[in-house]
């Protein structure tokens, strides 16, 4: 017996008899789509969070080759962080114009490209590194929002993109795991470059879901310099995106302090590189179940600015705990505040994202998107930096550990003023 056809909504037709008839060209579509479009934009992120993550947790390899010093790694960072803050600004018209899915390949084939191009070593090639591979992966998260946002609804928004955004620590975690080990057995040049196949090889990977997921784009849409201005302005004349704004800059700039300086540090009070590493993939780990928990909560018991507010003050405190720590503390205890900070600092995501989708137009949500999360970048830009500024002055690492907490304090005080407020 002949298996019956199925065909989706879209994908059906009126003949003139009244019957319904799929067209010629239509495949089945046995797979929820929501769910196929979160597999791969979940396994999109890891690979460009591995990419970009990966030059942190081997940088006590990368410093003692070159010889470098430990501030290198903050300089690099901060120059990811400005090649983001641009890509994300003017990322919506390419977006709107080639498509999600096909923006996702390109953030993969510029990670791919940086990350193998940081093998040189030259300062140079490490210079282009971080520019390419900021540029290139800043665009991965405004793709992803704008695509899910079209697949899910609205309640379950910070459900959704917090198991999407659990691909980060993934990514995080194998950088962790992977590359001391790889740059153990070989060298750190390798692990560089074999990263960089890992991304291209997923990239050709994606290529059967662009035409379904990618039906929307608009061929003709073209990008202008204005585009920077009319993204920065709809974040702004906001107000609840303005505080969204805000809110990622303490946050995406604490993050990449703990993931640019943690493994460093710890090598400094006694930690072997490998250790370091391990112990990172061990704390990173923990954002995984505290991302997909904070997402749960709020859509379903908490509101989302109310979580924030908790993340914020969470990551602050957990920040002066880590700057506390020492050569004579226990790994137990050492672990423990390095899973408070990736519970909050690492774990905050979906929640913003899925608020910034639901507050922005709809026919900008990748714009916008990227326009909040420019302002992560000037935050990844600048507290590396003032974190680096201290290290260099004071030559203590828990003094920038503390400075860069206390945006994300004021963050979680003015969310619970306001919430007072409002309730008042």
């Amino acid at each position: 017996m002949t298996r019956p056809t199925v065909v989706t909504r879209a994908a059906r037709r009126q003949c003139g008899s009244g019957r319904i008839v799929p067209r010629p060209h239509e495949n089945l579509e046995p797979v929820n789509p929501l769910l196929l479009a979160l597999g791969a934009m979940f396994l999109q992120q890891t690979f460009v969070a591995l990419g970009r993550a990966l030059p942190a947790v081997i940088a006590p390899a990368i410093i003692a080759d070159l010889a470098l010093d430990a501030a290198w790694v903050g300089v690099y960072f901060a120059l990811t962080a400005s090649a983001s803050l641009v890509a994300q600004l003017g990322c919506g018209s390419f977006i709107v114009r080639y498509g999600a899915l096909r923006m996702s390949q390109i953030s993969l084939v510029m990670v791919a490209a940086g990350t193998a191009l940081a093998a040189v070593g030259a300062p140079l090639a490490l210079v282009a590194s971080a520019l390419i591979v900021g540029s290139g992966g800043a665009m991965s998260t405004p793709a992803s929002s704008h695509l899910l946002a079209r697949v899910s609804s609205a309640s379950y928004m910070p459900l959704v993109f917090s198991i999407k955004q659990t691909a980060v620590p993934a990514g995080l975690l194998l950088a962790g795991i992977l590359g001391p080990q790889i740059t153990e057995w070989m060298n750190w040049r390798v692990t560089m470059v074999l990263s960089g196949i890992a991304c291209l090889a997923f990239t050709f990977m994606l290529q059967p879901l662009r035409s379904r997921f990618d039906d929307d784009r608009i061929p003709t849409r073209m990008f202008h310099l204005s585009d920077f201005k009319t993204t920065l302005s709809a974040v702004l004349a906001k107000r609840s995106l303005r505080a969204l704004a805000f809110a990622c800059l303490a946050f995406n700039g604490m993050q990449s302090v703990v993931t640019a300086y943690f493994v460093v540090y710890l090598t400094t009070i006694g930690y072997t590189p490998v250790a370091a590493g391990f112990l990172f993939s061990i704390a990173v780990s923990v954002a995984v179940p505290g991302r997909i928990v904070w997402g749960w909560l709020g859509s379903t018991r908490v509101s989302p600015r109310m979580m924030m507010a908790m993340l914020a003050l969470g990551m602050a405190a957990s920040a002066a705990l880590l700057a506390l720590t020492g050569p004579g503390w226990p790994t137990l205890l050492v672990g423990l505040v390095a899973c408070g900070l990736s519970a909050t600092a690492l774990s905050w995501h979906g929640i913003l994202l899925a608020e910034t989708a639901r507050g922005a137009p709809e026919d900008m949500r990748g714009g916008v998107t990227g326009g909040v999360l420019s302002f992560g970048q000037v935050g990844a830009l600048s507290l590396p930096l003032l974190y680096s500024g201290l290290l260099d002055f004071t030559g203590h690492y828990g003094i920038g550990f503390v400075a860069c907490g206390l945006p994300a304090l004021f963050v979680g005080v003015h969310l619970l003023r306001q919430r007072t407020a409002a309730k008042a």
